[in-house]
């Protein structure tokens, strides 16, 4: 039986971590980057969202990658920043970091569907599991062009493969994210069934 007590003396700093991960988690880079690059806000476009798939519809690819690249980073991380003090610590900095994305402070907590997010967590936390990822979002992004069907065939693959890996805990936190996922694309799932979702490269 684990030690309560021990729990109870590492709870401040697991707070810490957490709170930590979700502040950095929270710094909208799809927002900050349209802003310098002169486009105004990116939340005015497209779906309104802030993630790298609404800033390639300013027509901006290498904006676009930007953003993707800051989004994932920020995952990465918070979780590899929190791991020096333990894998319990490196899990909840990365679930703060999930959720500030989705619901970042600075912008009144309207932020991205996580994607990019969830894809730097889990290469900090699994790297096997993110590899699992982009076969899935790859061939069917490649497939269909459905940016959102993509991310959601991922997100079912991953937590089931880090269960058939026996990677307990990690499977465990995805399938989390993984649920978070799907409630922030409901839009999009609705898009998808009446045959009205933008595929990747439209502009908005």
């Amino acid at each position: 039986m684990p030690d309560p007590t021990h729990w109870q003396a590492a709870l401040p700093a697991l707070l810490a971590a957490a709170i930590a991960g979700y502040l950095l988690g929270s710094i909208p880079f799809g927002v900050l980057i349209t802003r310098l690059a002169g486009l105004g806000d990116v939340r005015k476009i497209g779906s309104g969202n802030i993630g790298a798939t609404n800033v390639l519809r300013t027509g901006r690819k290498g904006l676009a990658a930007l953003t993707l690249l800051l989004d994932a980073l920020k995952g990465t991380a918070a979780v590899l920043l929190a791991g020096a003090f333990g894998g319990e610590y490196a899990l909840l900095a990365g679930f703060g970091a999930f959720l500030g994305h989705l619901f970042p402070v600075w912008i009144g907590f309207k932020g991205g569907k996580g994607v990019a997010t969830y894809l730097g967590i889990l290469i900090a936390v699994a790297w096997q599991g993110a590899l699992v990822f982009a076969v899935a979002w790859l061939g069917t992004a490649f497939a269909t062009r459905y940016s959102s069907l993509a991310a959601l065939v991922a997100a079912v693959c991953v937590p089931v493969a880090l269960f058939f890996m026996e990677l307990v805990q990690p499977a465990q936190l995805f399938t989390l994210l993984s649920l978070l996922v799907f409630l922030k694309h409901r839009s999009n799932i609705a898009r998808l069934a009446q045959g009205r979702e933008s595929r990747i490269g439209a502009k908005g």
